[in-house]
């Protein structure tokens, strides 16, 4: 009776030997399809659905330690062949900005002091800074850095204005914050009038250069905001010089991301490549 306990005993360890060899070894071929996958979307260029396809392998089949490791070695030639991508990109989109950088300028007079400016200045020749004292308006400037300001020009009874709005005839409108800083926001006079000069710089603009951009074929009023208010229709030089402004500050900001992605790129594809040589 022993022996034949034994025998029974050996022969269900067989079975449950096979059985779960069966298993492993259908956990296996399941775990290499996911692998092949992955493998012909890389080489389609799919990368996307690779990395997901090399994900799965260690979600669903945990004990595939072949798949899995043979996945991380494809996900970096995958991460390697996006940011060779990426670079490539960022290259051809380049070269378009570049084209339209030099044309855009050529609206622009270039003004740096040397002895207080880090960085120069794009004036637009539309509305030169020193000829916007003529009229009640808003002037711009872009910096190298792609910072943009723009300040309001009121000259007239005293105010002390410290912010605008810019309004449409169907009563859209922006409104900057109000600035009363020193320096940012300053009077003086002449003998003949007084002048109230107020710079809106990073968030203070409020989406008004944003709003002056959308609308410029259409009237915009322009209004100082202090003690009263005033309200003029803005100049057409004044819509032109603020939406130049905008459009170079955008250009220019696209060109220093861009850079920026490319130079992440490259950062990335050193480390891979160490990784992949290892």
């Amino acid at each position: 009776m022993a022996i034949l306990k034994r025998r029974l005993t050996h022969i269900l360890a067989s079975v449950f030997t096979l059985l779960l060899l069966f298993s492993c070894n259908g956990k296996q071929k399941n775990a290499n399809k996911y692998l092949i996958s992955a493998e012909k979307a890389f080489n389609e260029a799919n990368y996307s659905l690779a990395k997901l396809k090399i994900d799965s392998i260690k979600i669903l089949f945990p004990e595939a330690f072949n798949e899995i490791t043979k996945g991380f070695k494809l996900m970096q030639k995958v991460r390697l062949a996006e940011n060779n991508r990426n670079i490539a990109f960022c290259d051809s989109m380049l070269e378009v900005n570049y084209k339209q950088l030099n044309t855009a300028l050529t609206y622009f007079n270039y003004e740096r002091d040397k002895q207080y400016q880090e960085f120069g200045y794009y004036i637009p020749k539309s509305l030169p800074l020193n000829n916007a004292f003529s009229q009640n308006c808003i002037r711009a400037a872009v910096g190298e850095n792609s910072h943009m300001y723009i300040e309001s020009v009121y000259t007239g009874q005293p105010i002390k204005h410290s912010k605008i709005k810019v309004s449409t005839k169907d009563g859209s409108y922006a409104e900057s914050l109000s600035v009363t800083s020193d320096g940012l926001n300053y009077q003086f006079r002449t003998l003949e009038k007084s002048y109230e000069i107020v710079r809106y710089t990073g968030n203070d603009d409020n989406g008004i250069s944003s709003f002056i951009f959308t609308f410029k074929d259409e009237p915009i009023t322009l209004t100082f905001i202090g003690s009263s208010e005033r309200s003029v229709t803005l100049p057409s030089n004044s819509k032109k010089a603020v939406s130049q402004s905008f459009e170079l500050a955008t250009l220019l900001k696209d060109i220093e991301d861009l850079k920026y992605e490319k130079g992440r790129s490259e950062a990335l594809i050193k480390y891979l490549e160490t990784k992949i040589q290892e």
